[in-house]
C-alpha cells in the first residue's frame, strides 16, 4: 500500500511525508510508538471517558510535537509510518488547527 500523511499546523506550514519505500509498521508497533510518544510529549486524554483512539493520539502527539519535531525527517517519517499503520489508511490528513484527523 502507497501511503502518505499530511500533518498541517497553518496555511504556510505543513509537512506532506510519502512513504515511498517505506513500510507502515505493524498496527502493534504502530500503536506502541503512539503510546510511547504520547507520553513522551505530556500529551492529555480529551474524552470524559478516558478512552483514546488512534486517530486522537495522532492529533495529540503532533500538536505537541509541532512545527520543530515534524522539520526532523526520521521523526516525521516514523510518525507517518506508525500514523498508516494504526489507521491502516493510504492517506491521512491530520489538521491541528482544526483539531481534526482524516482519512
Amino acid at each position: 500500500m502507497r501511503s502518505r500523511v499530511l500533518v498541517r499546523f497553518s496555511e504556510r506550514e505543513e509537512f506532506d511525508v510519502a512513504l515511498d519505500g517505506a513500510e507502515p509498521m505493524a498496527p502493534q508497533a504502530a500503536r506502541a510508538w503512539l503510546d510511547e510518544q504520547f507520553e513522551r510529549n505530556g500529551c492529555t486524554l480529551q474524552q470524559a471517558s478516558g478512552k483514546v483512539l488512534s486517530a486522537d493520539k495522532l492529533l495529540a502527539v503532533a500538536a505537541a510535537v509541532g512545527p520543530r519535531g515534524f522539520a526532523d525527517a526520521a521523526y516525521a517519517r516514523d510518525y507517518a509510518r506508525a500514523a498508516a499503520g494504526a489507521l491502516d489508511r493510504a492517506t491521512i490528513v491530520v489538521d491541528v488547527p482544526a483539531m481534526t484527523t482524516g482519512y
